[in-house]
């Protein structure tokens, strides 16, 4: 079975949010009763008992009315401007999309990671090439360099290297190192730049591993879309399939007297653009082609249909 890591990375920051000692008092009851939200949040995930598209319905479901909860009436809803104007920095809301995702890397959505062993899934920094640096100086002594890219999410398997020289016996470089296979990015506005950046990254790890792949999600899209075969990218998910909201529109929500005005508007915006059942299970299916329940390559299979 796979490991997965199960962090709290979103209800850490509401912890540390209702310890700020720059939150209005006012809002200070309001992030207490969102931390009880988010423990029912979990306490409900953790509940269910489902498989396949229904359990992705339902943990959709719930992600949804969450993200609302503390988007929208956390948020938005504030009498005061510290919660919006500082979420880039609190990371209240895009964290969330952080702690839920890797409760999709479960077998009842991916049947395959039942056979697999040794697999490790969370935020890791995967292995991405290695380097030797010089030959004056010793591999213990920093001849050799093991690069890494950080990964909001990835599939990896530990591996050990030790390099040695025959030379020199007591000279060697050892170090364990995780080699990606399936990766991901989240990002809350995708626009040019990071895009490249991501193309970037998955170009490096595909070079480490040519079988592996690599999907970048994000919420909104704040770019032209690229055709990503032009990429090492395997695909890119807009999962709200909306555009990010121009600045014009962003400029009115700077105050709380803005935000109230448009509070009905802004309410029905995010209704009608919720986080996909669809895109989601784009991402499941990605998975299930990278880890499938049976292999697709063995010598009878392959003889049946006719190709490979």
């Amino acid at each position: 079975m796979i490991d997965v890591v199960q962090a709290r990375t979103h209800g850490d920051k509401l912890h540390a949010l209702a310890d700020n000692a720059k939150l209005p008092a006012s809002d200070k009851p309001r992030v207490e009763a969102q931390i009880q939200t988010y423990n029912t949040w979990v306490a409900e995930m953790n509940a269910l008992r489902s498989e396949g598209d229904e359990l992705l319905n339902e943990l959709v479901s719930l992600l949804n009315a969450y993200k609302k909860s503390v988007e929208f009436d956390l948020i938005f809803c504030s009498d005061e401007d510290f919660l919006y104007r500082q979420k880039g920095q609190l990371k209240l809301d895009n964290t969330i999309l952080e702690e839920f995702l890797p409760r999709l890397f479960d077998a009842r959505l991916i049947p395959g990671f039942a056979r697999q062993r040794g697999l490790e899934c969370g935020p890791k920094a995967s292995f991405a090439g290695l380097s030797f640096e010089g030959p004056l100086l010793a591999l213990s002594s920093g001849g050799v360099y093991v690069k890494r890219k950080d990964q909001d999410f990835s599939v990896t398997r530990q591996h050990k290297l030790r390099i040695t020289t025959p030379s020199n016996p007591d000279d060697f470089f050892e170090q364990d190192f995780h080699i990606s296979y399936f990766a991901t990015e989240i990002k809350t506005n995708l626009d040019k730049t990071m895009f490249q950046e991501a193309a970037a990254t998955a170009g490096e790890l595909k070079r480490v591993s040519s079988g592996s792949k690599y999907v970048l999600l994000c919420e909104w899209l704040d770019m032209t879309p690229i055709n990503t075969k032009l990429t090492a990218m395997d695909e890119v998910i807009v999962l709200r399939r909306a555009k990010r909201l121009g600045s014009n529109q962003r400029s009115t929500f700077s105050t709380a007297a803005g935000r109230r005005e448009k509070r009905q508007w802004y309410s029905d915006f995010l209704d009608s653009h919720p986080l996909s059942f669809e895109g989601f299970k784009r991402l499941i299916w990605h998975l299930n082609e990278c880890f499938p329940a049976e292999e697709h390559d063995s010598e009878d299979i392959v003889l049946e249909r006719g190709y490979f």
